[in-house]
């Protein structure tokens, strides 16, 4: 029998509600082309890093120390002292390290900059120069490795060989589940600012959109959502064509790696899911669904007539929202969809 998975999103909400410049960020309400209303919850402005992957890697860093901390003091200390002098000096020996192709890279480094520990984030040859120089600005040391996200992620497991070097992936693996789980706990965080407003407005949506790389936000919330929202939505899983990792995943029932050529929703673009991101989606979610380059883009468009600007990565759920009526077959009248704008646009 499986063991069931289990998120404390009210740990993740009481560390996180400790840093600084963390606000809730809005869900909207916007016209659809064909009449109707869609949410939509704007991660834009998240921790003032245009991203929702702030919240998993600051999360996940924070509740490493707090753990660290426990070990080599013996005495556990509560979350809001982690920004004091004292815990700041200790932080400073711990180098985090991870893999990125956008924005998680970005959340760990903005974490160890928060905490004053370092960081070396490892990038392929396919990221930006000015994604590399956003790291730069914020101390981290930068590595690049390989021709893709699955290369510098090797290089990275390649990298940790001291204890004060922490590998802080967002993708598990089996062997290496602990630390992803945190980073999918602080993605609860959004899941439950959407539940509250939801309660408040007493409105709830009917389907959900979830854009997923390798599958640990889209996941985090599914769990969220069926763990504790009192209505339960239909839930579908959003993918690149050129990379619908967990869609083969879930057709042949086993983890399953994807080829296929590099996708313009490069934060979306991995071709082999989290191993956890897989487990709970398999069970949780209802549908898989992918979008293609030029229907994210046309997303892209259709939220800037919104003022919504965002990515091709970050618009992928609405994207598949618009297009329901060939990937769901339409949605019922009356539906409520809800999608996620991930990031703001580059």
């Amino acid at each position: 029998m499986k063991k069931k998975i289990f998120f404390d999103f009210q740990r993740a909400q009481t560390i996180i509600r400790h840093c600084p410049v963390y606000q809730a960020t809005p869900v909207q309400r916007i016209e659809t082309p064909f009449g109707g209303q869609l949410l939509i919850k704007d991660e834009t402005s998240r921790f003032r890093m245009g991203a929702f992957k702030a919240l998993g890697g600051i999360y996940a860093m924070a509740a490493i120390l707090l753990e660290r901390w426990n070990e080599d003091n013996r005495a556990p200390i509560k979350p809001e002292h982690i920004f004091t002098e004292e815990v700041s000096a200790w932080s400073h020996q711990f180098t985090f390290v991870c893999a990125s192709a956008g924005n998680h890279g970005l959340a760990v480094a903005k974490g160890a900059k928060l905490f004053n520990a370092k960081c070396r984030i490892h990038l392929s040859k396919t990221v930006p120069i000015a994604f590399e120089q956003r790291l730069l600005d914020l101390s981290a040391t930068v590595v690049r490795s390989g021709a893709n996200y699955e290369e510098s992620m090797r290089a990275a497991i390649e990298d940790c060989s001291d204890v004060r070097e922490i590998l802080l992936s967002d993708s598990a693996w089996p062997g290496y589940s602990r630390i992803p789980s945190l980073v999918m706990e602080g993605y609860t965080v959004m899941a439950e600012e959407m539940r509250a407003f939801f309660h408040a407005e007493s409105t709830w949506p009917t389907h959900v959109f979830l854009q997923a790389g390798v599958g640990g936000m889209a996941a985090a919330i599914a769990c969220h959502i069926r763990s504790v929202w009192p209505r339960q939505p239909t839930i579908i899983v959003v993918e690149p064509e050129a990379a619908a990792c967990l869609m083969e995943s879930h057709r042949r029932k086993t983890l399953t790696e994807v080829k296929g050529q590099v996708s313009s929703m490069g934060r979306l673009d991995c071709k082999l899911p989290s191993t956890l991101a897989f487990e709970i989606l398999h069970e949780q979610a209802n549908q898989f669904v992918c979008v293609s380059d030029l229907e994210a883009e046309l997303a892209v468009d259709f939220l800037a007539s919104h003022r919504l600007r965002t990515t091709p990565s970050g618009a992928a759920g609405v994207a598949a929202m618009l297009d329901a009526e060939i990937k769901l077959e339409g949605l019922p009248e009356g539906s409520i969809p809800l999608a996620l704008v991930t990031e703001a646009e580059d």
